[in-house]
C-alpha cells in the first residue's frame, strides 16, 4: 500500500536545510515545521568554528537536549559552567538561560533537539549582551 504523502521523511545530509549563522556557525536542519508533516520537534546539527559561540540565550516555551558529537564545548547553564566533549549531553527545561562556546582547537559539532516546535512567540531570545550574562565570560 503506497502513501503519496507520508508523515515520515528520510533526510540525508545533502537534503538537510543548511543555514549559515555568522560568525563561525552553521546549522543543518533535519526536522522542523515546514520540512516534515505535522511535527512538533526541531532537530538540528550545529557546527561552531574554534572561538565561535551561541552566546547566552533561552527558549521561552521549548525544552532542549544538546548532544556533543565532536570537539570541546564550554557549556553554561545560568551561572554554572561545564566542559562537554563527545558523548556528553545536556537537558534544558523551557526558559533556562544557556550558552555554548567552542573553546577547542577543532570545530565543535553537536545535535540540538527542541520541543514543542509549534508555540507562540519567539523560538530564541538572545541575552548575551545583557548583564549579568555579558560579564560572565572574559
Amino acid at each position: 500500500m503506497s502513501n503519496a504523502n507520508p508523515a515520515w521523511r528520510f533526510v540525508s545530509f545533502k537534503e538537510a536545510e543548511a543555514e549559515p549563522v555568522p560568525p563561525g556557525k552553521m546549522h543543518h536542519w533535519y526536522c522542523k515545521p515546514g520540512m516534515v508533516a505535522d511535527t512538533n520537534l526541531m532537530f538540528v546539527r550545529c557546527f561552531l568554528e574554534p572561538g565561535a559561540a551561541h552566546k547566552f540565550h533561552f527558549h521561552p516555551k521549548m525544552e532542549e537536549i544538546l548532544y556533543v558529537l565532536s570537539g570541546t564545548a564550554e557549556q553554561w547553564v545560568e551561572r554554572e559552567k561545564k566542559i562537554l566533549g563527545p558523548g556528553d549531553s545536556l537537558y534544558l527545561p523551557a526558559g533556562v538561560i544557556h550558552g555554548t562556546y567552542n573553546i577547542g582547537k577543532d570545530k565543535l559539532e553537536f545535535l540540538a533537539i527542541l520541543s514543542p516546535a509549534k508555540s507562540e512567540g519567539p523560538v530564541t531570545v538572545e541575552v548575551g549582551d545583557q548583564e549579568p550574562w555579558k560579564s560572565l565570560r572574559p
